[in-house]
């Protein structure tokens, strides 16, 4: 993995395709106005100034996918994940990013 796919949570498309497969847990951070207009179906809407609240939600998952509308809220979400100890979160980027591994 290159230094700028660590910085950001990049992951290879067939890391996330994997992931989804095993049944991550997937996490649309954007605000529940913009999570009805459309995301990914099973994906759960926590808003990013709600993960720290509601972090008891990720708590024995495997692996965790955030995603929202252009990919920068979900970095900010994974680095709080991360500040809070977990280990097995992915920026997937963008909610159609993640959509298209669905099928």
């Amino acid at each position: 993995m290159s230094f700028l796919q660590q910085l950001f949570g990049g992951v290879q498309t067939a890391d996330l395709r994997n992931l989804i497969k095993e049944g991550a847990f997937l996490v649309d951070v954007r605000s529940p106005g913009e999570f009805a207009m459309g995301s990914v179906p099973g994906a759960v809407n926590i808003p990013l100034d709600a993960v720290t609240a509601q972090s008891a939600r990720f708590r024995d998952k495997q692996h965790i996918i955030v995603f929202c509308r252009s990919g920068n809220r979900s970095g900010q979400a994974k680095m709080i994940l991360e500040q809070l100890g977990f280990k097995n979160v992915v920026n997937g980027g963008t909610w159609e990013n993640v959509n298209q591994y669905l099928s």
